[in-house]
């Protein structure tokens, strides 16, 4: 066969393999000290996921982002579109610590906080609650159907829908009173949007968790394809040491390997099979690694059982492998942390001294300005008052920047708390007091009760051409 038309079929072969059906992957159970570790992240972010919406703050629910009323509570602090400057703070800083612990040490988002991990760890246990382990679940799959596999199918489902349902529940409360979305929920009185992204996140949960699982991580998810860029050589990563493990073989136990002419690797695919995106580590660094590290704690059993050294499959460098030594603290590593430090410090010296009280003036454009009865320049401003914090306030209002400059309006204001107040003041001057045909004035408001809500606003003064 020419060398043309191998190359013609290894072409077709990869079309086919890329265009393949995919086949299921069957996980197997594992347990370890990063099993371990998995289930504790699992606990602890679903716990605070399910809970948070119910906690309670001051009469109000504590986590609340209400889209309706523009206002995004989030426990003694509630912000407004005005403070999209921290929204925009907290994307940055997730960026940079994606950077930061993938440099460190690989995907550990991907291997214990990702949701698509964590929820599907949950609908995983449920399915081995149900169906059995990894050879029970194969043979389940493999007959014909029966009552046992309609009852085993049917339960499993149920319970991934009903556990989809409240996930999808849980996740519109944030957003609608959750307690408010309890009440309508029991009732059938939820509104259309309401049931509408319930079921649509229930829908996407179910689905995502329950059938797609690997294939968000390998197709839909980006980072898998970028993670490259953000790696080294003194990048932890989960990798198989072919130095010690090649030639792979098996072998019984006690008999020692280098008389056989082997390495530690027993190939008994263990490794493969507890895989939850069915990649063989052994084959080196793959981007469809999602760093959940089941491969080393089931390598460890299997060399414990041996007789051998663990660490055949470990958290390591490819500098460690090739020989070399590890750089934990490199140029790239300090580079962001001490980003990812001043940018958190800098968000929450920022909140701290955010003060909950904004003063928007817009000058009526309608006119450049005009004279009154008494011979003052006079100009037109709307002033708009956001105060900001969940307790009404008294504000006094006073204005600078032109000498004899003067509010014809009211000059304190009472605002609820978490409203906007909207007022109409005029300023005048004397003519004699106006240097420039535009100047700038400025509005002061403070309140009464807590002299550090205050705030100044500048605006311009019109008046008319000095000659």
């Amino acid at each position: 066969m020419s060398k043309q038309s191998q190359a013609e079929n290894q072409q077709a072969e990869e079309v086919i393999k890329f265009y393949k059906k995919r086949e299921k992957i069957y996980p197997r159970e594992v347990h370890g000290r990063f099993a371990t570790l998995r289930l504790l992240a699992v606990m602890v972010l679903l716990g605070l996921y399910y809970v948070v919406p119910w906690l309670q703050w001051e009469g109000r629910q504590a986590v609340l982002f209400d889209l309706p009323a523009r206002k995004f509570h989030l426990f003694g602090l509630t912000f407004w579109p005005q403070d999209f400057f921290y929204l925009a703070l907290l994307l940055i800083i997730a960026a940079y610590a994606l950077f930061f612990f993938t440099t460190l040490a690989g995907r550990l988002w991907c291997g214990y906080a990702c949701p698509q991990t964590v929820w599907t760890e949950v609908f995983m246990w449920i399915e081995h609650r149900i169906e059995g382990d990894r050879l029970q679940m194969m043979k389940l799959d493999k007959m014909p159907w029966n009552a046992t596999k309609i009852r085993k199918k049917v339960t499993k489902h149920t319970i991934w829908v009903l556990f989809s349902l409240w996930t999808g529940f849980t996740f519109v409360g944030y957003f609608t009173p959750i307690r408010e979305l309890w009440h309508e929920l029991m009732t059938f009185s939820t509104g259309p949007w309401e049931t509408f992204w319930v079921l649509f996140y229930s829908f996407a949960t179910w689905g995502n968790a329950g059938f797609m699982r690997e294939q968000v991580c390998i197709y839909m998810c980006p980072y898998a394809r970028f993670q490259s860029a953000m790696f080294d050589k003194d990048t932890l990563i989960i990798a198989y040491d072919e130095k010690r493990g090649e030639p792979r073989g098996p072998r019984k136990k006690g008999v020692d390997p280098r008389s056989l002419g082997l390495g530690d690797c027993v190939d008994c695919t263990m490794c493969v099979q507890v895989c939850p995106t069915g990649i063989d580590i052994r084959n080196g660094l793959q981007y469809q690694c999602i760093g959940c590290a089941a491969c080393i704690d089931v390598c460890d059993q299997v060399m414990e059982k041996m007789g051998y050294p663990k660490g055949l499959i470990r958290y390591t460098t490819q500098h460690e492998l090739d020989g070399g030594k590890t750089h934990i603290l490199r140029g790239r590593v300090i580079v962001y942390a001490t980003i990812l430090l001043l940018l958190v410090g800098g968000l929450l010296y920022s909140i701290s001294q955010r003060v909950p009280l904004e003063l928007d003036v817009i000058r009526d454009r309608n006119a450049l300005y005009r004279e009154t009865g008494e011979g003052l320049i006079e100009n037109v401003y709307t002033l708009k008052i956001v105060n900001m914090d969940e307790h009404p306030h008294t504000y006094r209002l006073s204005v600078s920047g032109l000498e004899g400059l003067r509010i014809s309006g009211p000059s304190e204001v009472e605002v609820p708390g978490g409203s906007i107040k909207t007022l109409i003041e005029r300023l005048q001057v004397d003519p004699a007091n106006v240097p420039q045909t535009s100047n700038w004035v400025f509005f002061h408001i403070e309140a009464e009760d807590d002299p550090r809500l205050k705030k100044v606003q500048k605006a311009r003064f019109l008046g008319p051409l000095n000659p």
